[in-house]
């Protein structure tokens, strides 16, 4: 467990780090090992007190909005708290107009719209099943869940149950009746797909010929032109690719011998290295920078066991097809890939400087994430990522535009480093912090020429708006949080400001997690609003979600809906500036321990396992057996959420104690068929998951702007002291 260090360049840089950059990053791109741990000696030296610095600003400012909300206890004033806020620096003034500049954007930003997936970049079975997710089978989609229903003897049972099938093959032929209707008859009545002088020709059981009404629609093909096998079309830029085989199961009882209805479906994900995955140490780290190389190299693989077998799971090649001239052209097999570093807050022990203090992890993050990139940038890749030449990192929990300038400053510097030229490397700013939402205009202004994504996040934007206001008084139940006027002007402003900022066409304007993986139908009844926002891309928690989701994006033309937003009113920053306290009525018991229930279980659900088995996104049943997909966001809003009521004592330590007890029973309970579980109970006070959930709740008023990673650092670095 202990972590030995090799002395570079005045660093003590992890002997796990050091050998994958010197003998196996820096040989395989020819680069000099010692001029790039000298240049990034130097980063560290120049970037670490400014990270330092920020950090002390955010202390400062909440401290002073501690102050006023004591100061102003039962007399709040929003002109004097909203003037408070422009005098101490955190509302700053909006400047003059301007439009973004980010330079050759590969299109799947630019000028698609679509699904995104994100999944830790720590476990390889899920990186490389999202790379792959670019590509998705609706009839596999829509057969596994609940969006079709199990009446009328339709349940998945067995291998194949044909009365399912029936009902999924009536989905597809309804979605091609939408996103690509006929001249005339409908795509249930086809009998042949084919190619004749150029166009794509539909022969209808009844004998007549229909064509596409939009005839341009189709763009590729497979196979003989009397009877190809593949037909490959495009609807508001996502292709979708009819497969036809006669020979196949399905394509032998179906009378056009369709055997499959195959969407473009996640056109970007997120290879996250921060709120999905346990990164406690130097062996956690490494691991995640190596598997983003093995993505970068396109040789990233895992394998998967069957009952009867293995196999091996690698990233998808580039699929070929015919277009109507007949000259062959390609398509790209996998999703673009951003990486997700961390923020400015926490610090690693993979690399210490000279005075042996830990070394910011975004910093590494920054450095690691563009050298490894080089392998895609210099063609040392089986696979291309970035066709524009780009390298895509995620920058979350930044505080305002000077964090963002930070961010800025610290890319060109690693931009130099190894050789790129400016703005090789884009950004994407996580709008999940309230100084960033209320500065949203500024903080783009920052990294305007490498701008390329901006997003909303629910949870960890409610987390900090609760932290923020924590002395304001108690908030309302966490449901309640979403009907307030404070989220709707959000989710609008961040696209209303993206929009005048130039995004549209240049860079994704994104939405949030559908959070519950198990429920396909709502997903589909609802998700929908996130392209109709004038969202371009949002986010899906699986490949099957994302296919599923991508159907929206046929049903809304995303870059039409954002012409039509341009025209609106601008979202209130004041509306953004209320703050969801909990109405004047009081609640009833029942209410509160219900609302202490849900919180509790659902932190220790996921606690439980990041402490004890390393496992950093987990769906977790809430109380209501639900399955809902937990993170370190959903956690960091329960945990400051109870610490909120707790402190204004709308519930005592004593009924969180025996709340925490009672859940962790039952979450105990929910995971007995785990063989790698440890249970919390009945020995609570040696369980060192258990004394991390209970510190988030009881110490969550004085965690830094209420983020739960200090402490789950700190026990999940004891656990794995203990287990050694």
């Amino acid at each position: 467990m202990k972590t030995e260090y090799i002395e570079q360049s005045g660093l003590r840089v992890s002997s796990e780090l050091h050998d994958l950059v010197s003998r196996t990053i820096c040989i395989d791109l020819g680069l000099d090992a010692e001029k790039i741990w000298a240049g990034f000696a130097h980063i560290v030296d120049v970037f670490m007190p400014r990270n330092n610095d920020l950090l002390v600003k955010r202390v400062t400012l909440q401290k002073l909005i501690d102050a006023w909300h004591i100061d102003n206890q039962g007399i709040f004033d929003f002109d004097n708290y909203k003037t408070y806020l422009s005098d101490i620096g955190y509302l700053i003034p909006d400047g003059d107009d301007f439009t973004v500049s980010p330079a050759a954007v590969d299109s799947e930003i630019a000028l698609q719209a679509g699904p995104q997936l994100v999944v830790p970049i720590m476990n390889a079975r899920f990186a490389v099943n999202a790379a792959n997710a670019r590509w998705g089978s609706l009839y596999d989609a829509l057969y596994g869940n609940d969006v079709i229903s199990d009446a009328d003897a339709a349940e998945k049972l067995g291998a194949y149950n044909p009365l399912r099938g029936a009902k999924v093959i009536a989905y597809g032929r309804d979605f091609l009746d939408q996103a690509f209707p006929l001249t005339n008859g409908s795509h249930h009545d086809t009998r042949i797909y084919k190619i004749a002088d150029k166009m794509l020709i539909v022969e209808q059981i009844s004998g007549e010929t229909a064509r596409l009404k939009s005839p341009e629609k189709w763009v590729g093909y497979l196979g003989d032109k009397n009877k190809p096998s593949s037909i490959l079309l495009l609807n508001n830029n996502l292709h979708v690719e009819i497969q036809v085989d006669s020979y196949n199961n399905v394509g032998a009882s179906d009378h056009a011998h369709v055997k499959d209805i195959v969407l473009e479906a996640a056109l970007t994900t997120i290879m996250d290295c921060e709120d999905s995955v346990v990164a406690v140490d130097s062996a956690d780290k490494t691991l995640a920078y190596r598997n983003w190389m093995g993505l970068m190299r396109g040789t990233l693989s895992e394998t998967v066991s069957r009952s009867t077998h293995n196999f091996e799971r690698t990233m998808a090649a580039d699929r070929l097809y015919l277009g109507p001239d007949e000259a062959p052209f390609e398509l790209s097999g996998r999703a673009l890939m951003f990486v997700r570093n961390v923020g400015h807050l926490m610090t690693t022990s993979t690399v210490l400087n000279a005075l042996g203090n830990e070394v910011p992890e975004g910093i590494v993050d920054a450095f690691m994430s563009t050298l490894i990139g080089l392998y895609d940038l210099r063609g040392k890749s089986k696979y291309v990522n970035s066709k524009c030449g780009n390298v895509y990192i995620v920058k979350p929990k930044m505080h305002g535009p000077e964090e963002v300038a930070f961010t800025h400053d610290l890319f060109s510097a690693v931009e130099d480093l190894v050789g790129l030229a400016r703005y090789t490397i884009k950004v994407g700013i996580m709008d999940e912090e309230r100084r960033t939402s209320i500065n949203l205009k500024e903080c783009i202004r920052a990294v305007k020429e490498r701008v390329v994504f901006i997003n909303t996040g629910f949870l960890d934007r409610t987390g900090d708006e609760i932290h923020t206001s924590m002395l304001a008084g108690p908030f309302a139940c966490k449901a309640e949080l979403k009907s307030r006027k404070w989220i709707s002007a959000y989710e609008d402003r961040n696209v209303d400001i993206g929009l005048a900022c130039g995004m549209g066409g240049k860079g994704q304007i994104g939405k949030g997690m559908w959070a519950m993986p198990d429920n396909m139908a709502d997903m589909m009844l609802k998700k929908i609003d996130h392209p109709n926002s004038g969202a371009s891309t949002a986010w899906v928690p699986s490949p099957t979600a994302a296919t599923l989701h991508a159907v929206h994006y046929h049903q809304i033309d995303v870059a039409a809906r954002q012409v039509a937003i341009c025209e609106r009113t601008l979202a209130s920053v004041d509306d953004l500036l209320d703050i969801p306290l909990l109405h004047e009525q009081t609640m009833n018991a029942k209410a509160i321990q219900r609302e202490l229930d849900n919180n509790i279980q659902g932190m220790l659900g996921y606690v439980v396992r990041w402490v004890n088995q390393g496992i950093g996104c987990s769906k977790v049943p809430d109380i209501d057996n639900v399955g809902l997909m937990e993170d370190r966001a959903t956690l960091r809003i329960s945990s400051q959420h109870l610490a909120n009521w707790l402190h204004h004592g709308v519930c005592s330590p004593e009924q969180i104690k025996a709340t925490l007890q009672r859940m962790a029973s039952i979450v105990d309970e929910q995971n007995m068929g785990d063989s790698e579980y440890r249970p919390m109970g009945p020995d609570f006070a040696s369980s060192l998951a258990f004394q991390a959930a209970s510190d988030l709740i009881f110490k969550g008023v004085e965690q830094p702007n209420g983020y739960t990673e200090p402490l789950l650092h700190e026990y999940r670095l004891r656990q794995k002291l203990q287990a050694s």
